[in-house]
């Protein structure tokens, strides 16, 4: 397959793969972005000799989010199950996917890297689920955070949109290691060489799905539940359609209940 939206390039002789997402500067995750996302991924697994996937952002971000055209009342009820099977398939994949996070990584993109094996960033990295904003909320997040973090600090960041720096993310144990802004291609590519390629890749495989059997069951038994949760009862209010329609037209969203 030929990409479009992302990049793909192998490295150390095929054995870990490396995913770019794109257009900078905002990386916005789109169906298309994730249906290629899908494919990617998809090959990886279907290489024996590969050991990791790498997702990371094109520029300076990792991504902005998703697509909020996409999120509008007669789009979503397209992109949302598209991208909760894909976050499934992520989260089930037999080779280990880690991260690799600068500047802003939010939304769509930031449930994207939550759903990773692993998670590095640097200091400049600002994570967060700002879709409270919208009038709107992050499904993917609201099951994975509470099981990464505590329902107390997953309530916090879904219920006010606040944006992690990296030490903070690092505090809650969010990520799995912290660089200098600048640094980030050198640290992952030291662990890589250090902590990846020398294991078996087989091995890896059937050691990740061990240690992700838990987050893999949880997110399969409430994520269908919280998609319908937003499709068939958020998306029929009119503060949630107001929250899309005010971001895109680059205004304050006038709630009906202010």
């Amino acid at each position: 397959m030929e990409y479009a939206h992302i990049t793909v390039e192998p490295a150390n002789d095929g054995r870990v793969v490396h995913v770019t997402l794109g257009p900078p500067p905002g990386n916005i995750v789109t169906a298309a972005v994730v249906d290629e996302l899908d494919n990617a991924l998809e090959h990886a697994n279907g290489d024996p000799a590969c050991r990791l996937v790498v997702i990371r952002g094109a520029g300076d971000h990792f991504s902005y989010g998703a697509s909020v055209d996409e999120h509008r009342p007669e789009k979503i009820q397209d992109m949302l199950p598209r991208f909760h099977a894909f976050i499934g398939r992520l989260i089930d994949s037999p080779v280990p996917t880690l991260a690799a996070v600068s500047g802003l990584c939010l939304g769509g993109g930031f449930e994207v890297a939550l759903s990773c094996s692993l998670l590095f960033c640097d200091d400049s990295a600002k994570m967060g689920v700002p879709e409270i904003e919208l009038g709107v909320f992050p499904p993917v997040a609201s099951v994975l955070l509470p099981l990464r973090v505590g329902e107390a600090r997953a309530n916090r960041a879904v219920l006010t949109g606040e944006k992690l720096d990296a030490a903070t993310a690092n505090s809650w144990g969010l990520v799995s290691g912290v660089c200098p802004r600048g640094k980030l291609d050198a640290t992952v590519r030291e662990f890589i060489e250090r902590r990846i390629l020398p294991r078996s890749p087989s091995s890896l495989r059937i050691a990740n799905r061990a240690v992700r059997s838990d987050t893999a069951d949880h997110y399969r038994r409430h994520i269908a539940d919280l998609e319908r949760l937003y499709l068939d009862r958020l998306m029929q209010t009119s503060d949630a359609a107001e929250g899309i329609a005010a971001f895109l037209e680059k205004r304050k969203p006038r709630w009906e209940n202010p």
